[in-house]
């Protein structure tokens, strides 16, 4: 499955400026980093017949794992891009809030 390339800030019509996770940039792509070796170590699994439930508890383990991805970037997003917002630009800190909002509700599923 392929992703359209990110659209830079800037570009869907906001200032550029650093993402709100710039602080915790290494740390993110650190984790990613592991959480990818350990998808080619469940996808080794399967090529090695292994154990149906060892593989299930590989990816529910993976899983877990890029959910803690998911809300350190959404900490990162509210303490950064949604805080300036709201010290800079009521109208820009609304739209942020229901950007939050959205996302928190489409990573909840409700």
């Amino acid at each position: 499955m392929t992703s359209a390339p990110a659209t830079p800030r800037h570009a869907r019509g906001q200032h550029a400026q650093a993402p709100g996770y710039a602080d915790h940039k290494a740390d993110h792509v650190a984790r990613l980093n592991k959480i990818e070796g350990q998808i080619r170590g469940i996808s080794r699994m399967v090529t090695d017949d292994r154990y149906c439930i060892d593989v299930l508890t590989q990816i529910s383990a993976a899983g877990r794992a890029l959910q803690e991805v998911a809300l350190g970037l959404l900490d990162d997003h509210v303490r950064g891009c949604v805080t300036d917002a709201a010290r800079t630009d009521p109208a820009q800190a609304e739209e942020k809030f229901a950007e939050f909002s959205d996302t928190l509700r489409r990573a909840l599923r409700l």
